[in-house]
């Protein structure tokens, strides 16, 4: 086995924290995602939205950063085979992962539009 298939249970959880504070530390779309997120929970929060439409606008905001997380590590370990050479098949690669981050924004962006518009308009049309 290796050092980490031997580190036991608590040390997992230490090193997927240390992930975390990792990728917000160097990653700053990362950060950018994690600051919309808590934004609109705020704003889900004021316009009383219900247990149900907060679960969802955090899934989405999971996903959005745990997809942002998945395609900075594909790069990290990318450059690190390559020692940032340049390579087509890298390129492609990263360009998938950014391609996956972009879908799971824009899914996020559209529930975040479909749940947000109507209370909105309704606070408009007062």
């Amino acid at each position: 086995m290796t050092k980490y298939k031997s580190q036991g249970f608590v040390k997992t959880f230490k090193n997927a924290g240390k992930g975390v504070r990792m990728s917000i530390k160097s990653e700053r779309n990362i950060r950018v995602h994690i600051l919309i997120g808590v934004i609109v929970l705020f704003a889900a929060f004021y316009l009383k939205f219900s247990v149900v439409k907060i679960s969802v606008i955090l899934l989405a905001a999971g996903s959005v950063i745990s997809a942002e997380m998945l395609n900075s590590a594909i790069e990290f370990a990318l450059d690190s085979i390559y020692h940032n050479k340049y390579s087509k098949m890298v390129g492609i690669a990263k360009d998938i992962a950014a391609g996956a981050v972009m879908t799971v924004t824009f899914i996020a962006i559209t529930i975040g539009i479909i749940l947000f518009l109507p209370p909105i308009f309704e606070t408009i049309l007062r």
